[in-house]
C-alpha cells in the first residue's frame, strides 16, 4: 500500500481504532483518502478513546501522526 501524500493528511479527520494513552503512548487511527482506508500510529497530548474523531495536526517520520480530539 502506498503512503498517502503527507501534505494532504494535515487538517484531515481520522478515527481512533486503538486508544491513544498520552504523549509517549501512541495509539492507532484510520484515515480515509481517495476511497481507501489507511492506518497510522497516532500521538496525542492527552488520552483519546477508541471510536473518537481526531484532527491530524502534524506528520511524523514514517507512518506516524500527531492528532488532537475533534468534537466537531
Amino acid at each position: 500500500m502506498s503512503d498517502p501524500d503527507p501534505e494532504r493528511l494535515v487538517g484531515e479527520l481520522a478515527y481512533v481504532t486503538t486508544r491513544i494513552r498520552g504523549p509517549n503512548q501512541p495509539g492507532e487511527v484510520q484515515v480515509v483518502q481517495g476511497g481507501r482506508t489507511e492506518s497510522f500510529i497516532a500521538y496525542g497530548d492527552e488520552p483519546i478513546e477508541r471510536g473518537q474523531q481526531v484532527l491530524i495536526v502534524a506528520r511524523r517520520p514514517g507512518r506516524a501522526l500527531d492528532v488532537i480530539f475533534f468534537a466537531g
